[in-house]
């Protein structure tokens, strides 16, 4: 006898089919872009995620998409340093958060150049927070000194600054485009 599927169960078959669809295309573009410093696409299709499946999806494919993608990472393995994964984890999970709660302002919206502009804000954002808890992931996990913290965080504003810029284009330029394709 076949099993009997509720609606509630389809639906929820659905949208991991969904999540799992989302957390390959994440990966995929990850390792697609790996060689272009501070470029990357995860971000934005990690919040899109949320945008079309909801926050709790959304925090599934962003920690999901992030652990195999830095676990399986040829560059190398975020697993030699389990604070730095657990942070990146953390942060894509709160950029599938982001787009979960913020999705009824961007699905079938009108797409004005200053709600391209908030998007790009927010994606620069999300990305902000990302690039905080990986960059004092190892001063705070070797144990060094808030001085030294602060220090080692403000040598990496840098690299922080570029792949923060990237990310502000892209969600203000590629993401309008995706959601305005969109259906809530």
């Amino acid at each position: 006898m076949a099993p009997h599927f509720t609606r509630e169960n389809q639906t929820r078959l659905t949208n991991l089919a969904k999540a799992a669809v989302f957390t390959s295309l994440a990966v995929g573009a990850g390792y697609a872009l790996l060689l272009v410093p501070n470029v990357e696409l995860i971000t934005a299709i990690v919040f899109t995620s949320g945008v079309y499946l909801g926050p709790r999806w959304g925090m599934v494919v962003g920690a999901t998409g992030e652990f195999i993608f830095s676990a399986a990472n040829p560059m190398g393995s975020g697993l030699v340093f389990p604070p730095l994964i657990i942070s990146q984890m953390l942060g894509m999970a709160i950029a599938g958060l982001s787009g979960g709660i913020l999705r009824n302002f961007f699905i079938n919206s009108v797409w004005t150049v200053g709600r391209k502009i908030l998007l790009g804000c927010i994606g620069g954002l999300i990305t902000f927070i990302f690039d905080s808890l990986t960059t004092i992931s190892y001063p705070i996990a070797a144990g060094y000194e808030p001085k030294q913290t602060v220090a080692i965080y403000l040598t990496g504003i840098g690299f922080m600054v570029l792949h923060q810029l990237s990310n502000t284009v892209i969600f203000a330029t590629a993401l309008p485009r995706v959601f305005s394709r969109m259906n809530g």
